[in-house]
């Protein structure tokens, strides 16, 4: 047994004895300043007591990446690189024990105190910087779950759910491969592709205008100006090992496409405005002072420019550069929460979609990312990677979203009936996940423990969401019966 649990590894990539440079971001995500993790949950719809974890971890999710086999480590010149390493996956897998027979409410709790334990817990240094624990007991949302545990330095969240469906196949075919939702309105995909050159320069100088207040404004913002403390920021510095308690909402994908449609505007916008407006009801019913606060969403964006998820194998071709983190931060207001505002929500997912699609069709992206790269270059890696936890700090909110299959998906014969994720060690009272899975999206808030209710947050987004939904709505046939299938987890 113990030879078949220590896999000694080998790259077939182009590097040196198998050792690749840190990325610049893999540097900022693992650092004196801040070290980030990115919790995945699979819940299995049938019990997993005969799943082949171990087989599974060796002969599929290790030869995904050699960063799954490697360590931080140093080179003869004091660069950070990946270096190939034996992996033990015994010291990777993780079985804990509940108490035995407990009611699925016990069980519920249980699970929902070991995902907390988690989020306060490092990944060791001196092996490869992932986790993967088997909860083999039912709770009131699954007859099991797998819980991933991996460091944001191996990829971001596009790279890591590439990773995950590399070991998942459709449920109802394994032969066939899996399809994901289109999330882009029908008229940004119009207007795209046709543009005269009369529409394209007073656009271009548009363009570089926004860019060029929104590059000063994040600046601004992150080296000087903190959102307000309020129901949903507490202002702790000391956020990156705090217990995080974890709860979801699940929201039916038909529903948000019709709103996306009415509005023509991207799933994204509608998720955006969704939170924003949930957020605001939760601030204000802790003090109607709330409604009105300075405060930021942090919106994280996938800067590839491509859709849909490519194969592992093409992501790590050196022409392709697609694994990695390759995203950005993009500073929203959170729109102030006016008796007009409340009477017509859907100005929340207009001025979404406005603030989503001028800061990602502009320069700002860019710009920024330089800046990075200057602090880098200049001042090394961890002003840099303090410089990416002021931006986290000083916001009230982060959002991350992710695209899931519309089929139902199988992990060795096991049907996954439902998937959620979240960050951790963000420096932020509230983190906020999306991924939609099934014709569903699920939307999972990560909350400072002790701090926010996320119960009486998880209500506000179901009103946001239903206040929306009406809205879009109003006038058609049964829009306003208050069947919104909205489940909370």
């Amino acid at each position: 047994m113990e030879s078949q649990l220590r896999i000694k590894t080998k790259c077939s990539r182009e590097v040196d004895e198998g050792e690749e440079p840190v990325s610049p971001t893999g540097l900022y995500f693992n650092s004196k300043s801040m070290s980030v993790c990115i919790l995945a949950i699979l819940e299995f719809a049938v019990p997993i007591d005969d799943l082949r974890v171990f087989p599974l971890l060796r002969d599929v999710f290790l030869s995904i990446n050699p960063r799954f086999s490697s360590v931080m480590a140093y080179d003869s010149k004091r660069k950070r690189i990946w270096k190939k390493v034996e992996v033990n996956l015994e010291d990777h897998v993780k079985v804990p024990n509940f108490p035995e027979l407990s009611p699925l409410e016990s069980n519920d709790e249980l699970f929902d105190e070991y995902l907390t334990k988690l989020s306060t817990e490092a990944l060791p240094e001196d092996i490869p910087l992932w986790e993967v624990h088997v909860i083999k007991y039912p709770t009131s949302k699954a007859a099991a779950q797998l819980i991933f545990k991996l460091h944001h330095a191996l990829g971001d969240g596009y790279s890591l759910m590439a990773a995950l469906l590399s070991c998942l196949q459709r449920a109802d075919n394994p032969s066939l491969p899996l399809t994901f939702p289109s999330t882009q309105s029908t008229k940004a995909a119009h207007n795209s592709s046709k543009m005269s050159l009369i529409d394209y320069i007073p656009r271009t100088l548009s363009v570089m205008y926004g860019a060029t207040f929104d590059f000063g404004w994040s600046i601004l913002k992150t080296a000087f100006i903190s959102d307000e403390k309020t129901p949903v920021r507490s202002g702790n510095e000391n956020l990156a090992f705090h217990p995080v308690k974890i709860s979801t909402v699940i929201f039916p994908m038909d529903q948000l496409k019709l709103i996306k449609t009415r509005l023509d505007v991207t799933i994204n916008a509608v998720i955006t405005g969704v939170v924003s407006l949930g957020v605001r009801l939760y601030m204000q019913s802790n003090g109607t002072e709330f409604g009105n606060s300075r405060s930021t969403v942090l919106v994280l964006l996938n800067t590839r420019n491509i859709s849909g998820y490519m194969s592992t194998q093409e992501m790590l071709k050196s022409d392709r550069k697609i694994w990695g983190n390759q995203f950005a931060f993009l500073h929203i207001a959170l729109p102030n929460l006016t008796t007009n505002k409340i009477l017509n929500p859907l100005d929340f997912v207009l001025e979404a979609q406005e603030k989503i699609l001028r800061e990602r069709n502009s320069p700002v992206v860019y710009l920024t990312g330089q800046f990075l790269e200057m602090i880098r270059k200049y001042r090394g890696p961890e002003a840099a990677a303090e410089y990416v936890k002021g931006t986290c700090m000083k916001s009230s909110v982060g959002i991350t979203s992710l695209i899931g299959p519309v089929e139902q998906m199988a992990l060795d014969k096991h049907p996954v009936k439902g998937l959620y994720f979240m960050p951790i060690g963000v420096f932020q009272s509230l983190v906020v996940s999306v991924v939609s899975y099934m014709g569903t999206m699920r939307i999972g808030v990560g909350v400072e423990k002790g701090y926010i209710d996320a119960q009486k947050l998880i209500t506000s987004l179901e009103n946001a969401f239903e206040l929306i939904f009406k809205a879009a709505t109003k006038g058609m046939e049964n829009s306003d019966d208050g069947n919104f299938g909205i489940k909370s987890k």
